[in-house]
């Protein structure tokens, strides 16, 4: 199993529910992050003020999905998240060991 993390535009995180859909992982979760990489930000006016704005809103999503799955998972986080331009995300791909269903206490080895 792998753990897969896509940080991603807001704005984009319903296209890739629907990418999971088709290539049935049901499975997500979703947060609201904020950070910055070669897009570093902008300069934004306030009531007349001038700042920096550095750390731009993003959206975390996880998924653990079995290791036949990571390259379906994967092509469907670039084709739904992409848009060409700077800013469009990153994904980590990170092994999973062992994973334990909290009701029924089932264990998933990897």
């Amino acid at each position: 199993m792998k753990l897969i993390k896509a940080i991603i535009r807001p704005n984009k995180v319903d296209d890739l529910k629907e990418a999971f859909a088709k290539i049935q992982i049901a499975g997500m979760i979703v947060t609201e992050v904020r950070g910055h990489g070669r897009q570093k930000g902008y300069t934004a006016v306030y009531r007349g003020r001038e700042y920096e704005v550095t750390l731009l809103p993003k959206m975390q999503v996880e998924t653990v999905v079995p290791d036949e799955l990571v390259e379906p998972a994967l092509q469907a986080i670039r084709e739904a998240a992409r848009t060409g331009e700077i800013g469009d995300g990153r994904v980590f791909i990170c092994p999973v060991e062992v994973s334990y269903n909290i009701r029924t206490g089932e264990r998933d080895i990897a």
